[in-house]
Order: C-alpha cells, then sequence, then structure tokens
C-alpha cells in the first residue's frame, strides 16, 4: 500500500536578523530536512533539488522537452531562466514548488487538472503546504460545517475549499505565490477554443488517432502496464491502443455487478475479444463493500463520495495482485470531446434563448406559468422546458440536484441551516464557469466539467483507489497534447446536432466493434442502495452509521430515519446515493475528527 503522506512542508517567516526556515518531512521513507543551506536528497515519488538558496520540490510525472528524468533539478532550471513562464514548457502530471531562502519566498503551480495537489495554509505568519488537506502542517485544525454542506451538495468539496477551516486547496492550472505573509493566486493557464477552424476531416480523424496512439505510448510503463476495461468507447479505445503499440494481448480489468440494470459486463467482453486482450474479470458482492467502504473512505484526506471509489480500488487491487505496477484509465474523452448526455440537454434548452427576449418575457413565460398547467400531461413537458430553459447557466446544471430535490429544510437541522450559506455552492461554480467567458455553451461547459467532473472527482476517485491498491495510474485521454488538439475542434464536431461526441466516434470507426461505439454510457455503476436493502450486514452497516452521523447537529435524525426506512426501500437506485454520501462522510469523520459536532458558536 502506498503512503498517504508524500510530503509536507512549512516556510517559517524569520524572526529580525535570523535566516529563513524550513522543515520538510516524507513519512514512511524516513527522510527529514530542517533547511539550513544543507544538502538535500530524496526517493521517489517527490524529488528535491536545490540551487544557490533555491529549493525545488517535485511531484508527479512532467515531462520536459529534453526528456530529462531529473524534474526537480529541470524545473528549477527553467524557473530561474523563465519565471512563471516555466509552466508552458512542462506537460504531464507535476505539483511544483519553489522555494527562495534568501528571500522568505514560496511558489506553488499545480497541473491543468491538479492531479497532484497542494494544499496550504498560513498560521501565525507561516505559510505549510501539503500534498494532503489532513497533512499541511498546523498547530490546529478544525472541520469547516460549510465544507459538509458543500460535500452533501457535490458529493466531494471543491477547490479551493477543504473539510478544513484553515486549510485550502490550489485550483487546477494555478500558481500561489506567497512572500512575507502575502499570498497571490493566478491562473497560469486558462483554454482558448477555436470554435470554427477550417479542417480536413480526413486528416483531422487521422491526426487525433495518432495523438492517442503517441499518448498510450507516452503512459506505457513496459510489461507490468495493464488497463481498467469498462467496456465504453474510453477504456475500450485504450485497452485496443495497448495492444496495438505493444504488439501483445494488453491486460485489461473489468468489474461486474450481480444487479439487473447495473451490469455491463458484456461490453467488456466484447471488447476484450475484439482486441484479443489477456483479460480479467471479477464481480463485486456486498461482502467486497463491508471491506472496501471504511478503508476507502479513510484513505482520503477529506470526504469523498464519489460511490465508483470502492469498485476501482477492488479493481486496482486484482490488477495488484496479478503484477500490475501501472493502470491506464479511458478518463477524459467524454470531457474533451463532448461526450455526456448533459452537453445535448443543455444544447435544447440553449435553443430556448433564440427566442426573442421580449416574445418570452411577455407571452412565453407568463402563459407557462398560468396555474394547472403542469398536470397536463402533453403540456407539462413544455412547462418544464421554460422552467428549466428561464434559469441562467451554469445554474441550470443543479435544477435537479439530490440535496435541493430532497429540500434543505427537510434535510437539515435548524441551526445548522441557519449558519451555512447555500449559495456557496452556486457561487463557486458560477467562477468556474466565469474563467472561459470567449466560448460557445458547450465548451464552455466542457472547460467547466475539468473543474467539477474531472480535477474535483474522477480523478481524485482513480488516483486515490489506485495508489490505496498500490498501482500506479495514467490517463493517456487527457495527454496535454490530446487536449490541445481538442481546443481546435469545431463545436459540431464535438456534438453534431445532439450526436455527442462526434468526430471521436467517427476517428474510431472501424478501431472499435460497432456495438461499442453506439452504446450509452454505462461505467462502473454501484448497486449500493439495492444491496443496502437486501443484504444484512449492509443494511446493518448503514443502520449504525446513519445513526452515528444523526449525533453530530448537522442532518435532523427524522429525515435520516425516513430516508433508511422508508425511502431507501421504495427506491433503492435513487436514494441509495443519498445513503452512500453520509455514510462515507461519517467513516471519515470517525477517523479523521470523532468527537466532532457542529457548534453554532463557532
Amino acid at each position: 500500500m502506498e503512503s498517504k503522506t508524500l510530503i509536507y512542508a512549512r516556510l517559517i517567516t524569520p524572526q529580525p536578523g535570523a535566516s529563513s526556515g524550513l522543515d520538510i518531512q516524507l513519512k514512511d521513507k524516513q527522510w527529514v530536512c530542517n533547511w539550513n543551506g544543507g544538502r538535500l536528497t530524496a526517493e521517489q515519488p517527490t524529488d528535491l533539488a536545490e540551487h544557490e538558496g533555491i529549493l525545488c520540490i517535485s511531484r508527479g510525472t512532467p515531462r520536459f522537452a529534453n526528456g530529462s528524468n531529473k524534474h526537480a533539478h529541470t524545473w528549477l532550471s527553467l524557473f530561474t531562466s523563465k519565471g512563471l513562464d516555466a509552466a508552458r514548457e512542462v506537460k504531464g502530471r507535476f505539483a511544483v514548488a519553489f522555494i527562495n531562502t534568501h528571500q522568505n519566498a514560496v511558489t506553488l503551480l499545480t497541473d491543468r487538472f491538479d492531479t497532484e495537489p497542494w494544499c496550504y495554509a498560513e498560521e501565525d505568519g507561516e505559510l505549510g503546504f501539503s500534498d494532503r488537506a489532513d497533512t499541511v502542517p498546523l498547530n490546529s485544525r478544525s472541520i469547516n460545517p460549510q465544507a459538509i454542506f458543500d460535500y452533501l451538495y457535490f458529493h466531494m468539496i471543491p477547490s479551493p475549499v477543504t473539510i478544513f477551516r484553515e486549510v485550502k486547496r490550489l485550483r487546477p492550472a494555478s500558481v500561489l505565490e506567497w512572500k512575507n505573509g502575502i499570498t497571490k493566486i493566478a491562473k497560469h493557464w486558462t483554454p482558448v477554443f477555436d470554435e470554427n477552424p477550417r479542417l480536413n476531416l480526413t486528416e483531422t480523424k487521422g491526426r487525433f488517432l495518432d495523438i492517442v496512439r503517441e499518448s498510450v505510448k507516452n503512459e506505457y510503463a513496459g510489461p507490468n502496464t495493464g488497463a481498467f476495461l469498462s467496456g465504453g468507447t474510453d477504456s475500450s479505445t485504450v485497452s485496443g491502443m495497448l495492444c496495438q503499440i505493444t504488439g501483445e494481448p494488453a491486460k485489461t480489468y473489468s468489474m461486474g455487478f450481480d444487479a439487473s440494470g447495473y451490469d455491463e459486463m458484456e461490453y467488456a467482453r466484447l471488447a476484450a475479444r475484439h482486441f484479443k486482450t489477456d483479460h480479467h474479470e471479477y464481480y463485486v458482492t456486498p461482502e467486497d463493500l463491508l471491506e472496501g467502504i471504511p478503508l476507502v473512505a479513510r484513505f482520503y484526506d477529506q470526504p469523498f463520495g464519489n460511490s465508483s471509489a470502492v469498485p476501482a480500488w477492488i479493481c486496482a487491487s486484482r490488477a495488484k495482485a496479478d503484477g500490475i505496477t501501472k493502470l491506464l484509465a479511458g478518463d477524459g474523452g467524454d470531457e474533451l470531446f463532448g461526450g455526456n448526455s448533459r452537453y445535448a440537454k443543455q444544447r435544447v434548452f440553449g435553443w430556448y434563448d433564440t427566442i426573442p427576449a421580449l416574445l418570452r418575457a411577455n407571452f412565453v413565460e407568463p402563459i407557462s406559468g398560468l396555474p394547472g398547467l403542469d398536470r397536463i400531461p402533453l403540456v407539462k413537458k413544455g412547462v418544464s422546458y421554460v422552467e428549466q430553459a428561464s434559469v441562467p447557466m451554469p445554474d441550470r446544471m443543479e435544477m435537479y440536484n439530490l440535496l435541493l430535490r430532497l429540500g434543505i429544510d427537510t434535510v437539515f437541522e435548524p441551526k445548522f441551516q441557519a449558519r451555512m450559506n447555500p449559495a456557496e455552492p452556486t457561487e463557486l461554480q458560477r467562477h468556474t464557469w466565469a474563467e472561459v467567458n470567449d466560448a460557445g455553451l458547450i465548451n464552455r461547459m466542457l472547460a467547466f466539467d475539468w473543474k467539477y467532473t474531472l480535477a474535483d472527482n474522477d480523478l481524485p476517485k482513480v488516483i486515490g483507489t489506485t495508489r490505496l491498491a498500490g498501482v500506479d495510474v495514467g490517463f493517456p485521454l487527457l495527454s496535454d497534447e490530446l487536449l490541445d488538439f481538442s481546443l481546435t475542434l469545431p463545436t459540431d464536431w464535438k456534438l453534431k446536432g445532439l450526436k455527442l461526441r462526434w468526430l471521436f466516434k467517427e476517428a474510431l470507426r472501424g478501431f472499435l466493434p460497432d456495438e461499442i461505439i453506439t452504446k450509452k454510457k454505462h461505467g462502473f455503476g454501484l448497486p449500493f442502495g439495492v444491496w443496502a436493502v437486501k443484504h444484512p450486514g449492509l443494511r446493518k452497516l448503514a443502520t449504525e452509521t446513519l445513526e452515528a452521523f444523526g449525533k453530530r447537529g448537522v442532518i435532523r435524525p427524522a429525515f435520516l430515519r425516513e430516508l433508511h426506512q422508508k425511502w431507501l426501500p421504495e427506491h433503492p437506485g435513487y436514494y441509495g446515493e443519498m445513503v452512500w454520501i453520509i455514510m462515507m462522510l461519517e467513516q471519515w469523520l470517525q477517523a479523521y475528527a470523532p468527537d466532532w459536532q457542529f457548534d453554532e458558536s463557532k
């Protein structure tokens, strides 16, 4: 099992006449450095270098133009010559820190998807930072109740917020500059879309395939490299390309669930047969969840509620047992090339904006608001359409948010609700939406998802669970080259009418089986709600965990009882998600803050 903590550091503001101080520790690797200009050494995955009082801490797998594998030394050279522009010279996954001990200053940089996070806090004029929110060096830390609200809203805690009041997480593609107690944060990269380029379709499809092939090749790490294979377009593409570049059957891994509507193993088998992979499959059981829930929940540095995290850990663990040291994942294809159904849905709502404003305000909206229309079956859909289309983006995408549908007044204790800002999740999303204001609806949604779907959710799920299993992971479909390529595509080649990721699929015709190209997106779904109703062990775990959380003063115990005893049995697929996220939150709190209760005075 990998160590949770890679590194943490504290930059100490010196007293008058004193020199800068820096305390660095690397758990399990057993090295500690109290900086005084001495020699530094480190082991992977963290790399250190120092030159003339500037210390560089490099994490991840950055790729440099000169091919150097001395990451920290190369970073330091680039930073010395180019300053913050150094980030433009580097590809791949990275987090890097530059510490100027002469000027008592620090610079932190994250990659485009925040795959290697930096968390930080200021305390008593000092800056502490770490790869995890729970290991940022502080004298004290406290649970942030607003972050708990945000978690229940998003099912994760999006940056820059963390579960701790005192700790922030640097957002993707960002730079933090700190000097003597003054902090500046900015983006070092924002996407620029070319929405109407003149491209040759045949040439573009060929270029796409070349980039995907090269991206898989760059992530290949020898014969012990395998691939997740869900049977979807993305994972099938990565698995097929892995076979192609090695000339040998790729080792592929799939999870199945013996529950109606949750299993798509047939598509994984179809892809495995098509590419002749060395395929491994496993059917997850309720007993697996009983083992995995507390283990996965407590491995993360803050509450994390993605329900496919436990299956991902099981899959990676099976691969690890077979000697696999690195797995390739298919994350990113949907978000780069327009593959999520919500893109088509929001395009339909976007058509409403083409109706003249006066006509909307004076005719369409007043009529749709007449009492009783929402009870007429054929008219009801039109009323719902106008209601949703009238809400601006990105707020419109959260109109069916689970927490909002259940009702904030229904869910939360009055004292907790009174101290929360229910608008914070919306404000966070609006900030991200506003960062890309020179693109059309679809591309803005893609850029939005790079933050909320990838950086805050799907990538932490895969990175965290593979790390827990002791396996490295690569994301070929999120290579810088493929991302930059996607920025140059016409919008209609991503979403052609209402056809999702049109170019992606057209380019892969003949490479992928037609059945996979035309199938609906599924992924590693988890039938937790179904099992929690039927399986005694899971039912007991859910009951005990919800009862324990009901004593923390956040959610009304009456709501928790009704959720578990009435709504879950009636609609396990829908309400199982709410039970899951509360359960994962309580599991995390039991490990990191067992005595915490909401206190309205704090």
